[in-house]
């Protein structure tokens, strides 16, 4: 099997076989996968990716001055914070955020950072990108001060823009999930993803992950790959629907064309043309959303909105109940007016009519 770009993996004496990234010019860093994880794997990718990080890492430290921005960034994208307490998705967007802020920055001392400075850096973002800022730098000025390379810290005192509220991902309508059935048959990869998603109410990154392995008994068994939570939740009717169309050898419930796992960002781009075809504005989350909404509103509480979606704070699953709450009481408003409740009935005098206020 060919291997990802700059990976290569032999058969210790042990009779293990063992992978290893290495790029001329770099380190070689061996990848930290358990026994039996498969090349292109979601877990082999995620090693693989992890790996270039510290590759990347150990070239830099080479390279920088002590007491630098610099320095301190290979510091701390090497400490068990960064790659053991951010998930790998989490690690690549505070990655991108730190290394803009290196190409400025990088040379400067970090000692002589300070909150004017930062305050000036952010004048420029928007509201979402000042607060973007904000997380990744809350955790390299962490590690700094742990280490004694700050003595104070420069994001206290930070004055952001005010951000407007959004609901975020567009919600899915029953009208897009009937749309989006009608264009994508039964049988097909792209229905496969949507009852996916829609039945099981998680994320993309753990849904390409998903497969015939973490099955038993009816009951698919997981952990969140971004917050660790675990979920044990029954494979409903209509995913077991299409999993019948499944071929008996496949692993992975969700594959590329070539028969890979997709990557989470891969899998989305795919399913927003999917989406596209089906003239729905729909995306891979907004159907996480629409699955919570229906647990609401079937009357499920929030204690099981928790479970069924691995979330860990009963506030993330409230927001659901409230909106199908809403949804109740606006189709019980409507009820009444259709049936008249408040009005005169039949053959009854209309007491507002014709009256005249005392005076």
């Amino acid at each position: 099997m060919k291997l990802p770009k700059y990976v290569h993996g032999y058969t210790n004496r042990h009779g293990k076989t063992v992978f290893y990234y290495r790029r001329p010019g770099q380190k070689k860093v061996r990848l930290k996968i358990g026994a039996g994880v498969l090349p292109w794997s979601p877990t082999f990718m995620d090693a693989y990716e992890q790996a270039q990080g510290q590759a990347r890492s150990a070239l830099g430290a080479s390279r920088t001055v002590p007491g630098t921005v610099n320095a301190a960034l290979v510091s701390y994208y090497q400490s068990v914070a960064f790659t053991k307490g951010l998930a790998i998705s989490t690690q690549k967007t505070r990655r991108a955020i730190l290394e803009n802020f290196r190409k400025d920055h990088g040379d400067k001392r970090i000692a002589l950072m300070h909150t004017a400075a930062l305050q000036i850096m952010i004048g420029g973002k928007t509201p979402a990108a000042q607060r973007g800022f904000k997380k990744a730098m809350r955790g390299f000025i962490d590690h700094c001060m742990e280490l004694g390379m700050l003595r104070a810290d420069p994001l206290l005192g930070l004055k952001f823009t005010k951000l407007k509220k959004s609901s975020g991902f567009l919600t899915w309508t029953e009208d897009d999930i009937t749309k989006y059935r009608e264009r994508h048959a039964s049988g097909t990869k792209a229905r496969l993803a949507l009852e996916l998603i829609l039945q099981t109410g998680h994320a993309r990154s753990d849904a390409v992950r998903m497969g015939r392995q973490h099955v038993k008994a009816g009951t698919l068994s997981m952990r969140r790959q971004k917050t660790g939570v675990a979920f044990d939740i029954p494979l409903l009717p209509d995913l077991l629907a299409e999993l019948t169309h499944q071929k008996a050898n496949q692993l992975f419930y969700l594959t590329t064309e070539y028969g890979k796992p997709f990557t989470a960002a891969g899998f989305g781009n795919w399913f927003a043309d999917r989406c596209r075809e089906a003239a729905v504005p729909g995306r891979a989350h907004g159907l996480r959303k629409a699955s919570a909404v229906r647990h609401a509103l079937n009357g499920a509480t929030a204690p099981e909105l928790m479970a069924w979606h691995g979330w860990k704070t009963i506030s993330e699953a409230q927001r659901y109940i409230e909106e199908a709450n809403r949804i109740k009481l606006a189709a019980s408003a409507g009820a009444k007016m259709r049936t008249g409740i408040g009005s005169p009935q039949p053959g009854e005098p209309d007491q507002t009519a014709g009256t005249v206020e005392n005076t």
